[in-house]
């Protein structure tokens, strides 16, 4: 037959009611009284405490050992009010806690990982909270931090993810950053996968393309970045290349630099493609010189131009259909 564990309650209950019983008492003095509990705990009961705002410590003149510094309550505790203390200490906001269908794991497992929120698919990664804030808790504050720019949590160190939420410890912070990168490898994957079905006929197919490839330089770059996308004989990317970084300019977009990656990949036809961090995709006049030095460099090197796309927000330009209206 088991052993019945005694409830933890009832050792708070113990500590505190010699505690209640004083207007002003000190450590030392409650070991004194709680023979049957270790004067580790009673210490730390004090503590939290105070922490918690229930007791204040009451100033003395002369130095004193941390066990003999006097505490005083710091409110009228009235029968049954530290109740709902008790039960945080012994419950605190763990995820055992919380009905099984509400636990985020058993989400994920019912429903699938797409309809979990941030903060829940953070606390599978963490795991463990710790005493006063639950891992979903901590989910919840680490959505919240980053919720305006999630890109930056790649690059979050752990300093500052334990500013963040203190139950991201060592392990759950490793778990955390192996979970980004694993979903962006797949993700790469995925992409690579898609890429080899792809084909790009014309100027809506380019304009597709490039919206999902190039998404993040449209809304996000700072600059204009010219980039070039390579393709096979039977126009499928073969891979992107980005060549420079700036205003776009003639001088800059040189062709031996935009040709040099097209012919190491074997390219029969290229894409460019450029955004406009203003947000607005319309063509500029640089954009059109560039785009007619680099048609007749294609002549030579036997590598066509198959078409300019200008992203810029939500935006994606052709410019040969711009030039066609």
């Amino acid at each position: 037959m088991s052993e019945v564990k005694p409830d933890p309650r009832e050792r708070y209950r113990q500590m505190l009611a010699p505690m209640q019983a004083r207007e002003e008492f000190t450590i030392a003095g409650i070991q004194a009284v709680c023979e049957d509990v270790s004067p580790r705990a009673v210490t730390s009961l004090v503590r939290q405490l105070t922490l918690d705002g229930w007791l204040v410590p009451v100033p003395t003149a002369e130095p004193k050992s941390p066990a003999r510094v006097g505490h005083r309550w710091s409110r009228r505790v009235e029968a049954g009010a530290l109740d709902g203390w008790i039960e945080r200490q012994v419950c605190g906001t763990q995820l055992r806690h919380t009905p099984a269908e509400e636990r985020p794991r058993e989400r994920l497992l019912r429903l699938g990982a797409a309809q979990l929120r941030m903060a829940e698919l953070l606390a599978i990664l963490i795991r463990t909270g710790r005493k006063g804030e639950s891992a979903l808790q901590a989910g919840e504050r680490i959505a919240n931090r980053f919720a305006p720019a999630l890109d930056r949590l790649t690059s979050a160190g752990p300093a500052e993810m334990k500013e963040v939420s203190p139950a991201v410890s060592a392990p759950a912070y490793c778990q955390i950053m192996a979970g980004i990168e694993l979903g962006r490898r797949v993700a790469q994957a995925i992409d690579r996968s898609l890429q080899r079905n792809v084909r790009i006929s014309g100027a809506e197919d380019a304009i597709k393309y490039c919206r999902r490839q190039f998404g993040r330089m449209a809304t996000d770059a700072r600059q204009e970045e010219f980039h070039i996308v390579t393709l096979d004989t039977k126009h499928q990317p073969i891979a992107t290349h980005q060549i420079t970084v700036g205003t776009l300019d003639a001088s800059l977009v040189h062709p031996r630099e935009v040709f040099r990656p097209a012919i190491r990949d074997a390219a029969s036809a290229i894409l460019l493609v450029h955004n406009h961090p203003s947000g607005d995709p319309t063509p500029s006049p640089e954009d059109r010189q560039v785009t007619r030095q680099l048609e007749r460099a294609a002549e030579t090197v036997g590598i066509s131009v198959l078409d300019h796309i200008i992203v810029a927000g939500d935006r994606a330009l052709s410019l040969k259909q711009w030039d066609a209206a």
